[in-house]
């Protein structure tokens, strides 16, 4: 069980990802989370940097879903202007809203990668999947919702269990 809270990378953020790496081994879709991976959780925005790496990941051919257990208005508001797909009040890490992203790229679990910020939603969801997981590390803590606080002790508890067991060397 412990085991399924292991990505199999973890990034300080999304611009130390090896894109051409992940498209050698077959990689095509990214299933991405918006707040505290794309931009800040009160960002409203992209910014240049972001699209960037949106304009090199589009140029590498991968197919791209936002998926977010926030509100429609927020994650909309987000991915309009950018012309991203996206899934809202995703209830994460629940099986249903990663297989509804899957069929959105029409792409196979082996194929795609599940990018986010948290071990509970993003990464325990993805990989209850058979998918390629990748932790990035949060923007900042202080403007999370409660239960992403709550979600963040937990995760301290876990860390601290797989770094015990040496299944991890990196601190959250």
């Amino acid at each position: 069980m412990l085991k399924n809270f292991i990505p199999q990378l973890q990034v300080d953020t999304i611009y130390q990802i090896d894109l051409h790496e992940l498209k050698k081994n077959g990689i095509k879709g990214i299933i991405t989370d918006l707040d505290n991976t794309l931009v800040g959780a009160r960002e409203p925005n992209s910014n240049p940097q972001l699209m960037e790496w949106i304009k090199l990941v589009d140029s590498l051919g991968f197919k791209v879903v936002i998926v977010s257990n926030n509100n429609k208005l927020r994650v909309a508001a987000f991915s309009d202007p950018i012309k991203l797909p996206f899934i809202s009040r995703a209830q994460k890490p629940f099986n249903k809203s990663f297989i509804k992203a899957l069929q959105m790229l029409n792409l196979k679990a082996d194929e795609t990668v599940v990018i986010g910020d948290q071990l509970l939603t993003d990464v325990l969801g993805g990989n209850r999947l058979g998918l390629y997981t990748i932790l990035v590390t949060p923007f900042s803590l202080a403007d999370e919702s409660f239960f992403t606080k709550i979600n963040r002790r937990v995760e301290r508890y876990i860390c601290k269990k797989l770094k015990k067991r040496g299944w991890i060397t990196w601190d959250r």
